[in-house]
């Protein structure tokens, strides 16, 4: 039976059509210069929405979906490792596509390109910034200017994140199906992955929950995503035809970001720690990333995403001392539980 709803298994949501995404905190990124991949440092805690009516604000009601506690300045990317089947995934900031740069919508589109391709694009760290690169996302007040949506569109209106998967249509599935059922006999004596390869895991530690609290609802500040420094991190140009994919899409969710203060009220729960001090991660040694495919191809920038200024216009200059990592420090990587999440109008 195939499930059509989008649903959280501990820290993970699932969407229909096998996608996988989870939230991972990171460090941020300076401003300037082109910077290998930062680590995971753990998940976000994601809640629905629906299971904090009465202490959420209405408007989150209506958009249903879930939530995550975010810091101010606080970066996070995204994990797509344990996308099973293949799909399209669109990903909006504030109802700005993050890849192409243009205003959300419920279709696919490849001119240009308004979705990644799964399970071949492991993870997405930021905005498409074309040539190889990303810009990281960084969390950051609505009011301000500062986020993706208020410098590509001219308002601040939606905040948070937008996930909407698509299928392949029942030929193309059924096609591929049976090439990976051909390709896992073959290969018995070696574990099966997806038609592209298994994305690498990630590093992360689920958060612990609490009992809810009985506050009363209100509004709540409104946080969106700006974005930081640059990283070396392709965004793949899908293989397939438009035609490959269905029409509709699956599934689609809202993720709203929450202050740390406002995740307490509304849930019970305390936040996260602040954010890693980046310095002292590199002193001790621990690992930075770097990914490479040579058998795929970038998507190409768009103006719209590549005139997007970092956050630190906005909030100030960034004082916290920034340490290299050594060059043996950056590692080469290889080239239905749970409730149904309730979808509103958004």
């Amino acid at each position: 039976m195939t499930d059509d709803a989008v649903r959280i298994d501990g820290n993970t949501l699932r969407l229909p059509g096998g996608v996988r995404v989870r939230f991972m905190r990171t460090l941020r990124l300076p401003e300037t210069g082109t910077h290998e991949l930062p680590p995971g440092l753990g998940e976000f805690p994601v809640r629905r929405v629906e299971d904090h009516a009465d202490t959420v604000p209405a408007a989150w009601r209506a958009r249903g979906g879930v939530m995550l506690p975010v810091y101010l300045r606080e970066a996070m990317w995204l994990s797509f490792a344990g996308s099973t089947e293949p799909a399209a995934l669109q990903v909006g900031v504030g109802k700005v596509c993050a890849v192409s740069g243009r205003p959300w919508s419920s279709l696919l589109a490849q001119d240009p390109q308004n979705y990644v391709v799964l399970p071949r694009q492991p993870w997405l760290d930021g905005i498409n910034s074309g040539k190889g690169t990303v810009r990281q996302f960084v969390a950051v007040p609505l009011g301000l200017g500062a986020t993706v949506e208020g410098q590509v569109s001219g308002e601040e209106v939606w905040g948070g994140l937008q996930l909407q998967s698509f299928r392949l249509n029942d030929a193309e599935l059924a096609k591929w199906r049976e090439w990976e059922r051909r390709r896992t006999v073959s290969t018995r004596s070696v574990k099966s992955e997806s038609a592209f390869g298994a994305a690498p895991p990630a590093p992360g530690a689920a958060m612990a929950a609490a009992p809810a609290s009985a506050a009363r609802a209100r509004s709540a500040p409104a946080t969106g995503l700006g974005v930081g420094g640059s990283m070396r991190q392709e965004v793949y140009a899908d293989e397939r035809s438009r035609g490959a994919w269905a029409r509709e899409p699956a599934g689609r969710v809202f993720v709203h970001l929450v202050t740390p203060p406002e995740w307490r009220r509304i849930t019970g729960e305390a936040p996260p720690p602040s954010p890693v001090d980046r310095a002292a991660y590199t002193r001790a040694g621990l690992p930075w990333f770097e990914y490479y495919d040579d058998a795929a191809q970038d998507v190409a920038p768009t103006d719209a995403l590549g005139s997007v200024r970092p956050v630190g216009e906005w909030l100030g200059d960034d004082h916290e001392p920034w340490q290299e990592p050594a060059p043996h420090q950056v590692k080469q990587l290889g080239d239905v539980p749970g409730e149904p999440v309730e979808d509103g109008d958004w």
